[in-house]
């Protein structure tokens, strides 16, 4: 009768393993962005994508020290430990209880007794109870795993960033030391045009301002140097110290910005599987709830010695015991379809979830590809910008040096250079960061000697 009720029980989910369920759609994921079936961004590993050797060596610290990471790997620890106890629970129970007492009744001679045994108590799995127990835990474990990748991707991501931020601002830095000693150049230039009654003190004193200005910008980026600094030391778990690191115009980026096929890519990112994961991990609770509506058979024994003799040293008997017993839940029964009613109502808001990770997922894959190729598609036209305006100053210099323009067509030709020349950074760290962003959203965060399928 037993085996004929788990037959038919089979179709309740108590006996079922987890899939995906068919309504996750993940066509359109990415928009219009491209997609390809071949080897793409999200297969290759973080060294192969950030060749810079500085960047390696302070990921690598990173990776080592990081508190954060650490405390990921002691998560794992936990969930490492409950699924080892969900396991053991297939296997029976065994305890040594000795008992004794001495008694005496209206002044007689005391009565010593004892007894020694051993207890043994087995539950019989037959409706999947410790297996879906057992399922939850796998799941559990799995998804702390996950959440230690999502991290590391996050570290990796964060260390690449504020790397890069590093060296856009060593760039800015540099073009306003060069652009301040030109003006520096151009108010001795001011002066002596003045002296030479060619121009004005409004000229000189406006010439005199802008440097000024560009003097103090320095500080300021100065001061941005030195927190980002600070922001990286604290994400490498080390006191604060000047960070070593390469040129900005030597960072290389891949020239091709393909992702791959939406379900394969997506369900490589960690948050994503730790979404399903939780998904899974509700699918078993809700097995396991409905698994306590139907009977549970319970063995148990009992080996040991005894002795009820009036001396305690006597040879004691030998006691064993058998016996089995099957719990039915009769007035419970609603209490227990009130669990399985909020197990459903926890598994379906697990799989909205899981659906709603997926497409942010996408959607961010989207933006960070769209943030490259438009970083990229403006460095043409940023570069001819450049050019004309550097013609634009040296032709209005020329002309003021002969009065045929105003000081004024002057600053604003070497205002709107500099401005140019800061746009032209920015676009390219725009560039970088949309990389950085598409790594992490495609799951990044492999070794080059782990494999390419986790």
């Amino acid at each position: 009768m037993i085996i004929c009720a788990a037959a038919a029980l089979t179709a309740c989910g108590i006996y079922k393993p987890y899939s995906r369920p068919d309504d996750i759609a993940t066509d359109g994921l990415y928009g219009t962005a491209e997609t390809a079936d071949s080897t793409t961004l999200g297969d290759l590993a973080w060294q192969e994508l950030f060749t810079d050797p500085q960047l390696q060596a302070l990921v690598g610290q990173a990776l080592a020290g990081n508190t954060d990471l650490q405390s990921a790997h002691w998560r794992i620890e936990e969930a490492a430990a409950t699924l080892k106890s969900a396991r053991l629970a297939y296997l029976p129970s065994f305890n040594f209880a000795p008992q004794g007492s001495i008694s005496s009744f209206d002044n007689g001679p005391a009565s010593k007794t004892y007894t020694i045994p051993v207890t043994a108590g087995w539950q019989i799995d037959i409706f999947n109870a410790l297996t879906n127990a057992k399922r939850r835990a796998k799941a559990l474990y799995a998804q702390s795993e996950e959440y230690e990748q999502a991290v590391r991707t996050q570290l990796i991501a964060s260390v690449a960033n504020l790397y890069y931020t590093l060296l856009m601002l060593d760039e800015q830095y540099a073009v306003s030391q060069q652009t301040a000693a030109k003006w520096h150049q151009s108010v001795e230039t001011m002066r002596a045009l003045k002296e030479a009654g060619m121009t004005n003190e409004a000229g000189v004193a406006q010439y005199e301002a802008n440097y000024a200005a560009i003097e103090a910008s320095l500080f300021d980026l100065e001061h941005n140097i030195k927190e980002v600094e600070n922001s990286l030391c604290s994400v490498l778990a080390e006191a604060p110290h000047t960070i070593e690191r390469g040129r900005f115009a030597e960072q290389h980026l891949p020239a091709e910005l393909t992702v791959g096929v939406p379900l394969r890519m997506l369900t490589a990112r960690p948050d994503v599987r730790m979404a399903e994961f939780a998904l899974m991990q509700s699918y078993y609770a809700t097995a396991e709830a409905r698994s306590a509506l139907y009977p549970s058979i319970t063995l148990s024994g009992t080996a040991g010695w005894t002795n009820n003799a009036g001396v305690i040293v006597n040879p004691g008997k030998l006691i064993l015991s058998a016996a089995g017993s099957l719990l039915q839940p009769i007035f419970n029964a609603n209490a227990n379809r009130a669990r399985v009613k909020i197990a459903k109502a926890q598994q379906e808001e697990a799989k909205l979830s899981f659906r709603q990770t997926l497409l942010n997922a996408g959607a961010e894959v989207n933006n960070a590809l769209s943030q490259c190729q438009t970083a990229r598609a403006k460095s043409d036209l940023r570069a001819r910008q450049i050019g004309s305006l550097e013609r634009a100053v040296e032709s209005t210099e020329l002309l003021m040096q002969h009065g045929s323009a105003t000081y004024l067509e002057v600053l604003t030709a070497q205002q709107a250079l500099l401005s140019a020349r800061l746009s032209q950074i920015a676009d390219r760290f725009d560039e970088m960061q949309g990389f950085v962003n598409l790594y992490q959203a495609l799951g990044g965060g492999r070794d080059l000697d782990e494999p390419t399928d986790r």
